[in-house]
């Protein structure tokens, strides 16, 4: 029989500072009113000078861990989703291996940008449902704060700090990994960009005076792409769920944009009390956004068994991908 795939915890991680919107208008020139207007944000996390994205996601890691009930020596997998690693190399998976003391478990980065969280779904419910892992640890941890330029009032306002964390499993109770959707368009890649710092533009002197070294965005044409593409991928996955879209209870977008998420929500005729929003409090966290919402959703709402979540997401690459989680029982 082949064993199914459940989320049987979350974890998650927000760094103390806040950035507002009214420190922004001291940095660059906006207001509070423009950008609460144009993307629905309040407020964004960031870290610490000394907390890089694999501490946040140790932070994460450990609270999914403890919820799951489990010892670090059962973990045999951990699969890590950033577009900002501590390191070209070693993968951020093998450090927080080694704070955690998980060394049973293989490790390694993935990368999806703001899809990444469910492109590590879709490969532990692969894994666990093929009989080769049994308990896969998923972390999602972002410092975008060290990539984005403050002095780019189009794109500083819109990316904040955090991580977030599951633990995937064959045994227990949680929300079953249902049907996925996944695709990817990379003849966009140069809409969302950091032009510098890889192989083919290694860092210079150039480069770095250049502001190369920061994200670029084309962020209308990305608009239009995100929409239609989050649509495409969640009505595919309804559609090899057999679901309707008046069977989803709660739907988590990609905490991208709010008039992207309102997009999506009429598209789907989805009343807006029925999305789960964090964009507000802490931002675009790229990889963990979804992750930080479900983890949020799961503390402060009350599912039933049988309650199908619809996830769906759209990041650089290009990437997007939708995930549904139906609820099975008492962990959820």
């Amino acid at each position: 029989m082949i064993q199914k795939a459940h989320i049987i915890s979350t974890g998650s991680y927000l760094p103390e500072k806040v950035l507002s919107n009214s420190d922004l208008e001291k940095m660059v020139d906006t207001s509070d009113e423009w950008i609460f207007s144009r993307t629905g944000m309040k407020e964004r996390r960031l870290a610490a000078a000394d907390e890089p994205t694999s501490e946040m996601g140790f932070q994460a890691a450990k609270k999914a861990i403890e919820k799951a009930g489990i010892d670090v020596e059962e973990i045999e997998l951990i699969l890590f989703a950033t577009l900002t690693p501590d390191y070209p190399f070693p993968s951020t998976a093998c450090l927080i291996q080694a704070r955690l003391g998980a060394f049973n478990a293989a490790a390694v980065d993935l990368q999806a940008a703001c899809t990444g969280y469910i492109y590590a779904l879709s490969q532990a419910k692969a894994y666990i449902e093929s009989g080769m892992y049994r308990s896969i640890l998923i972390v999602a941890s972002e410092k975008l704060s060290s990539i984005v330029n403050y002095q780019d009032r189009a794109t500083c306002v819109l990316f904040g700090d955090g991580a977030a964390a599951c633990i995937v499993a064959a045994e227990g109770k949680g929300l079953f990994i249902s049907d996925i959707c996944l695709g990817a368009d990379g003849r966009l890649a140069e809409l969302l960009i950091i032009p510098a710092g890889g192989s083919k533009k290694p860092a210079s002197i150039e480069t770095v005076q250049a502001n190369q070294h920061y994200l670029k965005m084309e962020g209308k044409e990305l608009f239009k792409h995100a929409v239609r593409r989050m649509e495409m991928a969640a009505s595919r996955c309804l559609e090899r769920a057999s679901l309707k879209k008046e069977q989803i209870k709660w739907l988590i977008p990609h905490q991208a944009n709010m008039r992207i998420i309102e997009a999506i929500a009429k598209r789907f005729d989805m009343p807006m009390e029925r999305v789960f929003l964090t964009l507000h409090k802490y931002g675009n966290t790229s990889a963990s956004s979804i992750g930080i919402a479900l983890d949020e959703l799961l503390k402060e709402k009350c599912l039933e068994e049988g309650d199908n979540i619809l996830l769906v997401a759209f990041g650089a690459g290009l990437t997007w991908g939708s995930i549904i989680l139906t609820c099975g029982g008492e962990n959820a």
